[in-house]
């Protein structure tokens, strides 16, 4: 069996385990690891004063030429991402309004979301102070019921692409059907990179503005966010987090991006641009197949390397578990990965109890460890 890797000091110290990644870009494991390039630009950021405004304005250049957009933003995250969104589209460059907020009093509030997809983070939409106001029943929604739920009070329709998410019908008519209203779309797209197209592709649909995570498949700091769109809203969501135009700090205030994050950003993501990215998902493919050949031929599983599948991040190895399987249930053997050295994390399946082993996050290796543990418990 493959030996667990050595524990970092500096998290011995704190008495805190490291685990084995393989359930994705998620904040709830510390996001993605930054290559050292990036840990070696936020260093040197650290070393001086900055203008804060300009460092500001000259990273989000970057993300305007990265997102193909007219503007763009480093934002604390893409949940920042979405609360300036939300701001920008009800007070536009309005000095008096950008200091009102929460309070929405006299200021178009409504944001419209699809009600299929309603999720954790929506909230963050309404920390600036809007409403969601939901279109659609439930999982299905229809151009129409758009169109009839924009009203004088709609500030924005909130579109979501996620990797289970499934979209009611196309973004391209939900972005005509809002133009035609006057009313801008925006977009929470977090984790929908890499593919590397997607950071252009939701700005040449038309979305007014998009938020991707810094943290995830960009690989920079994990509390960093890109903001790219329309260059009077993204002016706006400015007002909100840069203190520009208005007589107080904005809504933004408490999200503010440290220059070591800034820096990091921007390293990361012109290294991300410069990246071969099939050889990178050639690597994850590799590791996915090997811990699917650990796991052929178990009487009751079916074991498959699902490659491409736009349900999922990356090349996974995927278990599902047939009538047959009289072995442990999903979640004691995702309880007995978490409880072992190292402690492993699969992805979350979503779709008939499976386990998926994603390997994003995983490290060169790890896989081997991985089959280790799987085959031990499955094959008992």
């Amino acid at each position: 069996m493959t030996s667990p890797p050595r524990h970092p000091d500096v998290y011995a110290r704190l008495g805190i385990t490291p685990v084995i990644n393989a359930r994705s870009w998620v904040t709830a494991l510390g996001g993605s690891l930054m290559r050292p390039e990036v840990l070696r630009a936020m260093d040197e950021a650290a070393s001086c004063f900055v203008d804060m405004r300009e460092l500001n304005i000259a990273a989000g250049k970057v993300v305007a030429r990265a997102c193909s957009a007219e503007a763009g933003l480093v934002t604390c995250g893409a949940s920042a991402g979405n609360v300036l969104m939300a701001a920008a589209c009800m007070t536009g460059a309005d000095a008096a309004r950008v200091d009102q907020l929460p309070d929405t009093t006299g200021i178009k509030n409504e944001i419209l979301i699809f009600s299929g997809g309603r999720n954790n983070y929506d909230q963050s939409f309404e920390t600036a102070g809007a409403k969601l106001v939901e279109f659609g029943y439930g999982r299905s929604a229809t151009p129409h019921h758009l169109e009839i739920a924009i009203n004088e009070n709609t500030a924005a329709v909130a579109w979501i692409a996620a990797p289970s998410m499934k979209d009611p019908f196309s973004l391209e008519e939900a972005i005509e059907i809002s133009h035609h209203a006057d009313v801008p779309v925006i977009l929470d797209a977090a984790a929908e990179v890499p593919p590397i197209e997607n950071l252009t592709r939701f700005n040449r649909m038309g979305a007014d503005m998009v938020t991707f995570s810094g943290g995830k498949g960009i690989s920079g700091p994990q509390n960093t966010g890109l903001l790219a769109g329309r260059k009077d809203l993204i002016e706006a969501a400015s007002m909100h987090s840069l203190n520009s135009g208005g007589a107080r700090a904005g809504i933004g205030r408490p999200s503010k991006v440290s220059k070591e994050s800034l820096v990091g950003l921007v390293t990361a993501l012109e290294l991300f641009l410069e990246s071969d990215h099939e050889a990178t998902w050639d690597g994850w493919r590799d590791q996915a197949r090997y811990v699917t050949d650990r796991l052929q031929d178990i009487h009751g599983l079916r074991v498959m390397l699902e490659d491409h599948n736009p349900q999922r991040q990356g090349p996974q190895a995927v278990i599902y578990f047939e009538h047959e399987w009289n072995g442990p249930a999903p979640e004691e053997i995702r309880e007995m990965l978490s409880k072992g050295d190292p402690p492993i994390y699969l992805g979350a399946g979503g779709f008939s109890g499976e386990l998926n082993v994603v390997m994003v996050n995983v490290q060169p290796g790890e896989e081997q460890i991985i089959a280790d543990r799987l085959e031990e418990i499955l094959r008992a």
